[in-house]
């Protein structure tokens, strides 16, 4: 079973986003160029100085059966939904060594979140507080945990070959998704799933990137307030959801004739160790990223013809991108279509790389990059092919797309796609 380079792809998306409660639907709204954020309407945001947000746009604990939802995390929720679809999409049903036709050995589970359970965490202290220690949920620890989405996951489909849960910020979910990669490319398992998942919409987390300066406070202009790469943007608006891919070895995929979205080229990883908040202004530590995902993965820039951005409608950000892309690929970056599809997410932290790699995934599949909306006065650092306002046919042929996340911290994870014949 042990290899050292195996051929990975992806059978199978699932996503619960500020756009859709699915795949399908999230990508429709992305191909459209709707937005997800909205005035927030909760009695605890109406003295906030940031009341906007992306919230899911189909309630998880509508979806899942009461008794398992009270137990869980939302983050823990918008995994298992997001999961429960890339699993049933990848033609799985079922525990694995039971209705699922794989050894629990063979099946692992990466799921990260930046955060997690903090809104757990929160609520129960306010319940302490209130009401006292006999009314803190004893379900708590397990709900609070970082690794709770990832766990449940793997109880869900009896992953036996590992579950991880990266943290590295916003880079959490494209981490999650590198590090399955290895687990299939080193024999570790035949198929994983992966991704990330967050749900961070309460007061101390909102106030908190609020008196960083980080966030967006056009709350009379929810829609048009994640603006990357427009002159005026002011910061990103915080979204929740999760997205989740089924990683499997390309010969175990057509071993049992699965259908194949797209090849899992690779990872490229590195850190700036500039900052804890601020990116590296350079672009160094991201071409870095870059430049190690090209020269492990034998990768040609010609051929690479899509990047979902990281880019979160931050000053820094934004630009830092795009310089890292240009110190990498040079004038090749002229014919990549840049999509920054935070623009109608809005900025879902930890979630942000798996639901992006669905969207990454979907671009291939579709041969379609999604617009980036609201760009009323491009900034002139911006200097590449951004797609706006419609989505932008991509060429026929093999060709690579990019998934990039970055996070607080210099976390710096690139991902790489590839069109199957």
């Amino acid at each position: 079973m042990s290899s050292t380079n195996r051929t990975v792809v992806i059978t199978g998306i699932g996503a619960t986003t500020p756009l859709g409660g699915d795949a399908a639907t999230t990508w429709e709204a992305l191909v459209a160029g709707r937005s997800g954020v909205g005035l927030l309407q909760q009695e605890w945001a109406a003295e906030l100085p940031v009341r906007i947000a992306a919230q899911a746009a189909v309630d998880p604990a509508e979806i899942l059966p009461r008794p398992q939802a009270r137990k869980l995390d939302r983050t823990a929720q918008l995994a298992l939904i997001a999961a429960a679809e890339a699993w049933q999409d990848a033609g799985y049903s079922g525990r694995a060594g039971e209705e699922a036709e794989i050894a629990p050995e063979r099946l692992g589970a990466v799921i990260a979140s930046g955060i997690g359970g903090v809104t757990t965490l929160l609520d129960q202290y306010d319940v302490l507080k209130e009401k006292g220690v006999r009314r803190v949920s004893p379900h708590t620890v397990p709900m609070l945990m970082p690794n709770s989405p990832a766990a449940n996951v793997g109880l869900q489909v009896n992953a036996q070959a590992g579950v991880h849960t990266p943290v590295s910020a916003c880079a959490s979910g494209a981490e999650a998704i590198g590090y399955a990669v290895e687990m299939i490319r080193t024999g570790r398992a035949d198929v994983v799933l992966a991704g990330g998942t967050e749900a961070s919409i309460h007061p101390l987390p909102i106030v908190a990137f609020g008196n960083m300066m980080a966030m967006s406070k056009s709350n009379d202009d929810p829609e048009g307030a994640s603006r990357p790469y427009d002159a005026d943007r002011n910061g990103f608006v915080m979204g929740e959801g999760a997205g989740v891919v089924v990683l499997e070895s390309e010969a175990h995929a057509k071993a049992r004739g699965a259908k194949i979205y797209a090849e899992a080229v690779g990872q490229g990883v590195s850190a700036d160790s500039h900052h804890i908040t601020q990116p590296e202004p350079s672009g160094k530590g991201i071409a870095h990223a870059l430049q190690n995902l090209v020269d492990n993965n034998d990768l040609k820039p010609a051929e690479i013809a899509h990047v979902n951005a990281h880019a979160t409608s931050t000053p820094l950000g934004d630009v830092a991108e795009i310089k890292a892309l240009r110190q990498v690929f040079g004038d090749d970056v002229d014919h990549m279509a840049v999509s920054a599809t935070k623009s109608m997410t809005g900025h879902l932290l930890g979630g942000a790389g798996g639901v992006e790699t669905v969207a990454t995934v979907l671009a291939l599949k579709n041969r379609l990059a999604p617009p980036t909306i609201n760009i009323t006065n491009l900034d002139p650092e911006a200097d590449a092919d951004v797609v706006r306002d419609s989505p932008r046919p991509l060429p026929e042929g093999p060709i690579v797309a990019l998934n990039d996340s970055f996070g607080f911290g210099g976390h710096n994870v690139v991902l790489a796609f590839r069109t199957v014949q």
